[in-house]
């Protein structure tokens, strides 16, 4: 099995490599906007099925794994922060709030056939004073997460609950779906490890 993980996110990488199955990895290039009117959950799924798609061509032999996230706040998709202004900003929209986490995966054989799922998942903030959103932020620069945290690290002190069956679609690749999609595919991820 020639398996590819279509982004360029060291945190996908670093979550896949913890099933120890052999990968390579390529940046897909897609217009990652939402459609007006889009839904979240329908968001993900187009585009971690349209990541996986850019690189087909490219790498026609292999099984590509497409994966997108969203984080919505007070009903709307919110962006990657970007600026420590804006991950405050959004952190501060969060505190004493369940946030929803949308996670589209997808798996496409090379075949053209293709294994998708959403992973939701939601996050409670605590009541968080502008003290610890800033101290937080500059301690960790989460800029580059979408809901402005980083659950593998500090952003732990955020919380008062997580809901969902697996806290790695918070990082970007939910494992436990994949494993699932891999066995729908046919393969039996523990003899894929090395």
């Amino acid at each position: 099995m020639q398996l590819l993980l279509a982004s360029s996110s060291s945190y996908r990488r670093e979550l896949l490599s913890r099933l120890r199955i052999p990968f390579d990895w390529a940046a897909p290039d897609i217009d990652e906007s939402a459609l007006p009117g889009e839904p979240p959950a329908d968001y993900v799924q187009r585009l971690a099925g349209a990541k996986a798609q850019a690189l087909r061509a490219q790498f026609p032999q292999h099984w590509i794994i497409g994966s997108d996230q969203a984080c919505v706040i007070n009903g709307t998709i919110t962006s990657k922060p970007g600026t420590v202004a804006k991950a405050v900003a959004q952190l501060q929209q969060c505190s004493g709030k369940t946030v929803q986490f949308f996670t589209g995966l997808c798996l496409l054989a090379p075949d053209g056939q293709k294994y998708c799922l959403i992973e939701p998942f939601a996050v409670q903030f605590r009541d968080l004073s502008d003290a610890e959103i800033r101290r937080y932020v500059a301690l960790e620069q989460p800029l580059d997460c979408a809901g402005s945290f980083k659950v593998e690290g500090l952003g732990i002190n955020l919380f008062a609950a997580l809901h969902g069956r697996d806290p790695n679609s918070l990082i970007g690749l939910p494992l436990i779906g994949l494993l699932e999609l891999l066995r729908a595919a046919g393969f039996e991820p523990l003899q894929l490890a090395e």
